[in-house]
């Protein structure tokens, strides 16, 4: 200080009065005590000295002693500080190790930074939690095939799982059971009172019509939610039924107004078949099935749903809860004209009836005899009868939670349709057969393994899921307020073995690395020597597969902002010929599948590591550089379109802007968290709460949910994703009278800002963001 300064080089200090000097009780003055005057509390009150003295000049002797202490303390305050960062800087390069999974080690977590009362605790040692490479590990050794396959052989027997019915809610309580003998921390219901379509009491009939009417088909199967009536028209084969389809038809110059137009399954889903038969007039609809090695799969019809959305379609946008008066109000994704499924035999006997031009050589390989229509001249029609009524019934989503240790309010969610039409073991026995597994596993490794997840993690039941994925929409609805904010992955396993050559992947951007690290380390069921990464390729993220609206994941993805993963084997070129039917039975999947119950367990390690991974790190593995290159890839397309725009007097340089804002905010949040310290809790969260908001930043915040409920622009359906900008800009390519100007404007503008807006949000504090467009 200077006045030590000063005493050792023979000045005198100007004052002391941050010290007390107490004369010595013998009477002795030739030996002063100095005290900092807060801590002189012998003999009176609490931070009050006994006797009060006027500060005066010190001996020389003594000062020089003082200096020499605090000169001394000062020294062993360095090396004390040298000591404890060493020993911090050590213990978090072994703690790296072990999270890279390069190392063996153990940590104990720290009690939570606050107390009850808002006040900071210290840390306090606790139980010794795993570290990835052991956790991993643990996973695997504990997945059981024999439990698979008692949980799938639970639906052998029986008919039908239809939602809403004796079977159905048989089926829930009896993993509301298991969900409770697992020891989950909590399990609950959740009931929605929603209305679906039956068949009607007579089946719903298809006829030919020339010189008198034949019977061609009255299938027990029925599409949920097509209007029932009856229409008559030509019938005009339309392929996939793809806005390309149609176009080619156009070009053939075949009228499709007042027609009946039959399409083949696949590539879409039957509601955006519908929907773009609607557009050409069509009267009404009918698809078969994609081709099977199996002959006997010719004469199944297979059930479906023809609502273009998800969820309750006369409740949208809103949940259908008990208490909810239901307001006169439907979906605009009802198909409004009947809607029926035949069979493939039927369809080459009514190909066999036609006997207008054949088809297109690239629509030819699916079926024998296809034909495009009919003649002018031909007087043949295809009558089309539908029965099916509206029945109000109660559903029930099963929920069950492992609550987190540090997070509970941030959870994963498994789930699994548990509803079908026939036995459904493909559709939604697998799914629910991993359900239970990874439940009861999973709380196994908390209760007697020593994993103490930070994060909480969600096993839900769905029903209804064969209407649409009605049940999980309508808990997304319900809640949607703050699950966008609370659960960070939703990871689907529906449908997650339909065969076993080939691996179906559809995922968030956000996954793509944890994904391809998670098939690093999950072994092939197939060829024990070698590991899901080398099935799938390097090249494997050009070939993820859009989510459908047929796929529970969807209404995450695009509804409510949640990342999704969905995983499964299949064969492609060779589906699973009784998905959807009544035949959908555990023997029919097993001639498919010869390894079925390696295959569930393969899947349910796959799911199993992505839930603990996301529960167990510090950070939330989201891979953020994802988005940047989707978005790149996005403005690499748009550069074509650059000369075309600018004729019209405007340009695309502020949606370019907008992805270098949000490639900048993404380099700077990863450095972020690289710079901050893993330990504190506090700015971890933040960091991860930053990470979580990407995917439901990228929802357009300029619809209204309830009228475009699937608002992302990457994922979602309508004019304001980027897919239908890029199909305008096509379109103002080939035509330019063919584009409303205004509306290609107000598209441009509203990704601009949606981008931007994801980009802000990104950087996090309001003062970060940058404006300049």
């Amino acid at each position: 200080s200077p006045d030590c300064l000063s005493t050792q080089f023979s000045g005198e200090p100007t004052s002391y009065t941050r010290f007390s000097i107490a004369r010595q009780t013998d009477g002795d003055n030739s030996h002063v005590e100095m005290n900092l005057a807060a801590d002189e509390e012998e003999g009176g009150e609490i931070g009050r000295p006994e006797h009060l003295h006027a500060s005066m000049p010190p001996p020389r002797r003594n000062s020089k002693n003082l200096c020499f202490v605090i000169m001394a303390a000062a020294l062993l305050l360095l090396i004390g500080f040298l000591i404890g960062y060493l020993s911090y800087r050590g213990r978090m390069q072994r703690v790296n190790r072990c999270l890279d999974g390069s190392g063996n080690c153990e940590m104990t977590p720290t009690a939570s930074y606050f107390s009850d009362d808002g006040m900071e605790e210290e840390e306090v040692p606790g139980p010794r939690i795993l570290y990835w490479p052991e956790l991993r590990k643990m996973l695997s050794s504990k997945l059981s095939t024999a439990r698979l396959e008692a949980n799938l052989r639970q639906r052998e027997g029986k008919n039908s799982f239809e939602a809403g019915k004796a079977e159905d809610e048989s089926t829930a309580s009896l993993i509301h059971d298991q969900f409770t003998s697992f020891r989950l921390d909590d399990v609950w219901n959740d009931e929605h009172y929603v209305r679906l379509q039956d068949k009607g009491s007579s089946r719903n009939q298809v006829f030919i019509i020339e010189d008198g009417q034949q019977e061609l088909e009255s299938p027990d199967a029925y599409v949920a939610y097509s209007k029932s009536g009856t229409v008559t028209g030509k019938p005009v084969y339309v392929n996939y039924g793809q806005k390309e389809d149609f176009q080619k038809i156009r070009n053939l110059g075949v009228s499709m107004n007042g027609a009946i137009i039959i399409f083949r399954a696949g590539k879409i889903t039957l509601a955006e078949k519908v929907a773009n038969a609607r557009k050409e007039g069509a009267v009404g609809v009918l698809m078969y099935p994609g081709p099977s090695d199996d002959r006997k799969a010719d004469s199944y019809v297979p059930f479906a749903h023809a609502h273009l959305g998800t969820g309750d379609p006369f409740t949208p946008g809103f949940p259908s809860f008990n208490h909810t008066q239901f307001p006169p109000v439907e979906s605009s994704g009802l198909p409004q004209i009947p809607v029926q499924t035949i069979s493939r035999e039927a369809a080459a006997r009514l190909f066999g009836k036609m006997d207008g031009d054949k088809c297109l050589e690239e629509w030819t390989a699916d079926i024998m005899g296809c034909k495009v229509t009919v003649r002018g001249s031909s007087n043949m029609t295809v009558k089309l009868t539908v029965n099916n009524v509206m029945v109000d019934r109660k559903i029930l989503n099963i929920f069950g939670v492992i609550k987190g240790f540090e997070e509970p309010d941030r959870y994963v969610v498994l789930g699994a349709q548990r509803d079908s039409w026939g036995p459904g073991a493909a559709k939604a026995g697998v799914g629910t057969a991993i359900l239970l597994e990874l439940a009861h596993v999973i709380s196994d490794m908390v209760k007697n393994g020593d994993y103490k997840p930070r994060r909480s993690i969600i096993f839900a039941s769905w029903s209804a899921g064969e209407y649409g994925a009605v049940g999980a929409t309508e808990w997304l609805e319900g809640y949607s307020t703050t699950l966008h904010a609370k659960a960070f992955t939703y990871i689907n396993l529906d449908t997650a073995v339909l065969g076993s050559r080939d691996i179906k992947i559809s995922a968030s951007p956000l996954l793509y690395s944890l994904l391809e690290t998670t098939m690093k380390k999950v072994k092939d069921p197939t060829n024990d020597s070698r590991y899901l990464d080398s099935r799938v390729g390097s090249n494997w993220i050009k070939k993820v597969v859009p989510l459908d609206l047929d796929n529970a994941a969807f209404p995450f993805l695009a509804y409510s902002g949640i990342p999704v993963v969905s995983f499964g084997f299949y064969d492609e070129g060779d589906e699973y010929a009784f998905l959807g039917t009544t035949e959908d039975t555990l023997a029919n999947l097993k001639m498919k599948t010869a390894n079925l119950y390696p295959l569930m367990r393969t899947a349910a390690e796959v799911a199993g590591q992505i839930a603990l991974r996301m529960t167990h790190d510090h950070e939330l593995f989201l891979d953020l550089d994802r988005y940047s290159d989707e978005l790149l890839s996005f403005q690499e397309k748009l550069w074509h379109f650059n000369g075309i725009v600018k004729e019209l007097g405007l340009t695309l340089n502020w949606l370019y802007f907008a992805r270098g804002d949000f490639q900048r905010a993404a380099d700077a949040l990863r450095r972020d968290i690289e710079n901050s310290d893993r330990e504190n809790r506090i700015v971890r969260r933040a960091l991860n709460d930053r990470m979580m908001k990407v995917e439901y930043d990228f929802l357009s915040p300029y619809l209204s949910p309830k009228d475009a409920p699937f608002r992302h622009i990457f994922f979602g359906k309508g004019s304001h994703t980027l897919q239908s900008l890029l199909e305008n800009l096509e379109q103002l390519a080939a035509s330019r009278t063919s584009v409303d100007v205004n509306e290609l404007k107000e598209q441009m503008a509203l990704a601009t800002w949606t981008i931007k807006g994801a980009a802000n949000a990104l950087v996090g504090d309001i003062w970060n963001t940058d404006n300049e467009i």
